[in-house]
């Protein structure tokens, strides 16, 4: 049976590395950005709703350059992450300027989102298939106590222009155990993984998943969002200017309570903008999916 799954679109973040907006980037040849394209495989696998989680102050220019010209082909909502909604009693730093992280964006949509929900990164292209699979998983899935996530071999998530962030997934028949939140380059051949947390790099096999953000949660995912918050803060009340709280913590919390994370693998190739210099392949290769047929040349006409 067909329900209601909405898409959370993750747009509240500046582009540091590339600098800018980067979900303004035009991509496409007619102007498109990449979540263009994302909102449209949305469509076309079947989802019913778009939230835009931004800073309320781009709402003008979000709302001008990219929920105008979809508002007709479905709902939109936006939802705005504010720096300064926190528990009672915490005191943001003044020099603090940069969002609290995924998990907060999340939280932010709590209102306007009422039915499971996918969560993705703006600046990131993850291919239908990822749409149709994760759809397909909540169509069948009747479980309010597992989630999902669709995973892509890394050796497609690369860039040629630096290092990326990735999660390394581990396993155990075929539900998520844990990720590893890592700097990911190709060095000599090799695909070495740097932790984030400061252990040791390690090398990772071509065939190797990784996540990226793609996260397809039931409407639970709130109440641990909402209870993981307060406690993030309370952890972190010494070093709050740097401090973020991410998504992939909270999952990894949310299976040691025992709630599963199915993994639904991709064989798509990943397209995006982390560098400048990303642009022109990234340019190129949506050309080549519409020369063969994926996409209209013009997607919203």
């Amino acid at each position: 049976m067909k329900k209601e799954l909405t898409l959370v679109i993750l747009a509240a973040g500046m582009g540091s590395r590339f600098g800018g907006l980067k979900q303004v980037e035009p991509i496409g040849p007619n102007g498109e950005f990449l979540l263009d394209y994302s909102i449209y495989d949305a469509i076309q696998a079947g989802f019913t709703k778009v939230v835009f989680i931004i800073k309320e102050e781009n709402y003008e220019l979000f709302r001008e350059t990219v929920g105008k010209r979809i508002e007709g082909k479905i709902p939109v909502q936006y939802a705005f992450q504010d720096l300064n909604n926190v528990p009672e009693g915490v005191i943001v730093p003044s020099e603090r300027v940069k969002p609290w992280g995924t998990a907060h964006a999340v939280l932010s949509a709590r209102k306007v989102v009422d039915s499971n929900f996918v969560m993705i990164n703006s600046d990131d292209f993850y291919g239908r298939d990822a749409y149709l699979k994760i759809k397909e998983f909540f169509d069948n899935s009747n479980d309010p106590d597992c989630y999902s996530m669709v995973a892509f071999r890394v050796f497609n998530t690369m860039t040629e222009n630096g290092s990326v962030k990735r999660g390394v997934c581990e396993s155990e028949n075929g539900y998520l155990t844990n990720i590893i939140e890592s700097s990911i380059e190709k060095v000599d051949d090799k695909i070495i993984a740097t932790p984030l947390d400061g252990r040791e790099s390690f090398e990772v096999e071509p065939n190797s998943l990784v996540s990226m953000n793609f996260f397809g949660f039931t409407k639970k995912m709130f109440e641990a969002l909402e209870d993981g918050l307060v406690n993030f803060f309370e952890t972190n009340k010494d070093n709050l200017l740097k401090s973020e709280y991410l998504i992939p913590d909270v999952v990894f919390s949310e299976i040691k309570n025992n709630r599963k994370v199915k993994i639904l693998e991709s064989n798509a190739k990943w397209l995006g903008v982390t560098y400048k210099e990303d642009k022109d392949m990234v340019v190129k290769e949506i050309q080549k999916l519409i020369e063969k047929g994926e996409y209209p040349n013009d997607l919203w006409k």
